[in-house]
């Protein structure tokens, strides 16, 4: 597949503070790429760097062949855009948004009239033309801000974390039109806080201050970790995990639904004593049992390694 984005050292500086820290990484046309990391991670930033809404402090990107730093209204004529507040005006009716992203992309007449009724039919709107945007529900605001970002049919599609408080329903549907989009060879980059979205894409940048950590397939990025994860079943789940973390020979514990998960240096010893820890803080054993980790256990095991995520 040819290549959609091409960044190199790409850094972004505010002053002493640095936001993105020489990123570099290709996206191939048709891919689906997920950017994934905390809150300050450098995830937003970089995506404005990509699509000409802030200037990079050093390094270089091309998106569709056009470089960031000199050619932005080759770049915007190219791409759709969509934030997590979904780039709509509240105001204006459905119809009225419609036609206001048809004239920024400079699509008109016949065309316009086309896509338009696309936009309405993919979003589920057709009958909604004249109402408020301000009243719809978060979903179809969220598939109307969608067809508005790609009315003009640009090859690459920026989304920064578009399924934000969206329900899981909406959410996934939502997911199946990103599908679409990438199997007609529309180029996605994504950036969510969600897994199970994460697990979608065709490959992952993981962003930690700054600087990408990790980068491949999901399935991969799972079986690269070294660390082994241990998954508990036990009476009381918080003080189980507040017991274990000043285990010997655990690295961390957490709650992942009802059960624990519990990275450790060393799988021969460790259960005996997880089990010892469990005993002596009154709580039970249910069950004990390696697994192989989550998408969410290579995230965080990732982040710690490197610092650990930015608070506040």
């Amino acid at each position: 597949m040819s290549e959609a984005v091409h960044v190199s050292e790409l850094t972004r500086k505010f002053g002493d503070f640095v936001a993105v820290d020489r990123v570099t990484f290709d996206v191939s046309q048709g891919e689906i790429f997920g950017f994934l990391g905390p809150n300050g991670a450098g995830k937003t930033t970089t995506i404005k760097m990509l699509t000409g809404l802030l200037r990079p402090t050093s390094g270089s990107a091309r998106v569709a062949g056009f470089d960031v730093n000199r050619e932005i209204p080759q770049i915007k004529t190219r791409i759709g855009y969509m934030s997590q507040l979904f780039s709509l005006y509240s105001d204006l009716t459905v119809d009225e948004n419609i036609q206001l992203f048809g004239g920024l992309y400079g699509v008109t007449g016949p065309r316009f009239v086309e896509r338009r009724d696309w936009v309405l039919r993919m979003a589920d709107l057709s009958n909604e033309r004249r109402r408020l945007t301000a009243e719809l529900s978060l979903g179809f605001k969220q598939r109307l801000a969608l067809g508005c970002a790609v009315i003009h049919e640009p090859p690459i599609l920026f989304l920064d974390e578009p399924t934000s408080g969206v329900d899981p329903i909406a959410r996934r549907a939502f997911w199946d039109l990103i599908y679409d989009f990438a199997a007609a060879g529309t180029t996605v980059f994504v950036s969510t806080h969600y897994m199970e979205e994460a697990e979608y894409c065709h490959r992952l940048a993981l962003m930690n201050r700054g600087k990408l950590i990790a980068m491949d397939r999901p399935v991969a990025l799972k079986q690269a970790l070294d660390e082994p994860i241990l998954r508990l079943e036990t009476d009381n789940t918080p003080e189980a995990v507040e017991a274990l973390q000043k285990t010997p020979g655990v690295i961390d514990a957490a709650m992942f639904g009802r059960a624990v998960h519990i990275t450790v240096t060393d799988e021969s010893t460790a259960p005996d004593a997880v089990r010892a820890t469990l005993a002596a803080a009154g709580r039970t054993c249910e069950s004990l049992e390696r697994i192989t980790p989550s998408l969410e256990d290579v995230f965080v095991s990732l982040v710690r390694r490197e610092g650990g995520a930015v608070i506040g």
